[in-house]
Parts: structure tokens; sequence; C-alpha cells
């Protein structure tokens, strides 16, 4: 890789929420990496795509709640792997389910998952994957039609067929996700998974009888329309990447669509929701 990056690193207090919430608001700009530090977060850009207004817009900046700073440092290369080498650690979820990187070894998991850790949004290590995750250990799949909207590195896409989900479609409005989505597609050995790039504009006139969707509160309300109407009867909808405050609009949004709530997790502050048509 011979682009030129710029690394903004930036220390958040309180950490944990704080790092949370500026990736996934980074995630809408052009930054295409992020990596976990000691103190908060870097975020990478191709300087070619950095713009003096790159940061304008960005709620964690301002808020009273935390306190941010950060450093801008010009890259000539930045080597993924050895980046996540340093920070990324395999994941168990209840036992029955290993996320991995290559260089881990396996597990007698149930279900082992290697994903080339491209970027921090996918790995299992966010609290919404590893509810979606949950989600799909406990539920039979087997034979569904499959939507994972939102796909990032397509570890839910892969964890639904490993369970005998089938034909499995996995969209990401973001190239980066759209091509590493593919990449671990094959890493894992699938066959039923097509991977698109785009958005909820790629839904109209398809149907489902699973859709899981891990992308953010805004997105998710702006889109639950176009989930409801490809949802096959006695569909079923999982829905992550919001905050418990987020639960009332959230399912309000999904009861006017004549959604039934079935289930919800919650780890640390996220929550995930399970509803049925």
């Amino acid at each position: 890789m011979s682009n030129v990056y710029l690394g903004y690193h930036f220390t958040i207090e309180p950490k944990e929420l704080g790092a949370e919430i500026l990736v996934a608001e980074l995630g809408e700009k052009p930054f295409e990496s992020f990596v976990e530090t000691d103190f908060g977060v870097t975020a990478y850009v191709q300087k070619q795509l950095w713009t003096d207004d790159i940061l304008d817009g960005i709620y964690l900046l301002s808020s009273p709640e935390f306190t941010v700073s950060y450093t801008v440092e010009e890259i000539e290369q930045v080597n993924w792997n050895e980046e996540w080498e340093k920070n990324f650690e395999p994941i168990d979820v209840d036992g029955k389910c290993h996320v991995r990187a290559p260089f881990h070894p396996r597990t007698q998991a149930e279900f082992d998952i290697v994903i080339e850790p491209k970027m921090s949004f996918g790995t299992g290590h966010h609290e919404t994957t590893h509810m979606m995750i949950q989600h799909l250990l406990e539920m039979d799949v087997s034979g569904l039609k499959t939507l994972d909207m939102g796909c990032g590195t397509a570890i839910l896409a892969i964890l639904a067929e490993m369970k005998g989900a089938s034909p499995i479609d996995a969209i990401d409005i973001d190239n980066w996700c759209y091509l590493n989505s593919i990449e671990n597609a094959e890493r894992n050995n699938c066959k039923h998974i097509t991977v698109y790039e785009g958005d909820a504009a790629l839904l109209e006139g398809k149907n489902y009888d699973l859709i899981i969707a891990n992308i953010n509160r805004n997105i998710l309300l702006n889109d639950m329309q176009a989930y409801a109407n490809c949802l096959n009867k006695n569909g079923l909808l999982l829905l992550s990447g919001f905050y418990e405050e987020d639960i009332t609009a959230i399912d309000a949004c999904c009861s006017e669509k004549g959604l039934t709530f079935l289930k919800k997790f919650q780890r640390n502050n996220w929550v995930s929701l399970k509803y049925s048509n």
C-alpha cells in the first residue's frame, strides 16, 4: 500500500463509550480504519481524501460529557495486519462461537470464524456484534433467506451460513467493507453469500425470512420501512447499533410497521432487539 495516510490520534475521556461513539461518527466520514489505543483511538484517512472540514459535525468533539484531544501525523504506509496484530484479541461468545484473526490458533468452538481484521467494526469486539452473534446462536436459521444489512466484515452473514441459512445477501455502503466482506466470505469457505455495495435502495423487490441490521439508530429509523417491506410473513428482524435510551424510538418505529417485539440483549449501554412480523 503506497497511499499516504493521515493518522488522527484521539485521546478520549471517558474512553470506552467515547471511543465507540467517535468511531461510529468518523465511519460516516472518509476514515477507513480504526485502532483502539490505551487512551482512545487512532483513525486513518487517505491524505487524498482529506479536507480541512473533515471533523466538522462530529458531535463528540463538542460534547460536554467527553474530553477529547488529538494530534495528527502523516504516515507513508500503514501495515494494517501489523497494527491489528498488536491490538486484536480473539473473541469467545458463549463458548460456542470463536472469532479470530488468521494468526490466532483454532479452538474447539462449534463455530470458528476467521476475520482478516482490517477495521474495528464487525470483529466481534464491539458489543453490538457480540449480541447479534448471541441472537443467531440461539436461533434455528436453517434454510432462511437472509439479509445482513450494513455487513461490515460479513461476520454475521458468515455465522448465519455456518448455521444453515441460505441464500444470504450481505450489503454495505462502504467500499472497504464490501471488499473485506467478499474476502472474509471466501476465507470461511462460504458458498451462499452474495455481497453488494450500496444502501437500502438495493432492497427494492427483494424478500427475506431473516434480516440482520447492525448499523446505527438514524439509519435504522430511516430504513425501517424498507426492511418491513421485504420481510416475509413470520420473518425475523435482528437490530443493533444503538443505545438503551434509543429503544423507545426504535420500538415505536417497529410497532408502526407492524413488527412485534420478541427479545432484548444488553451489553453495557448497547442494546440488540429481536422482532417478528
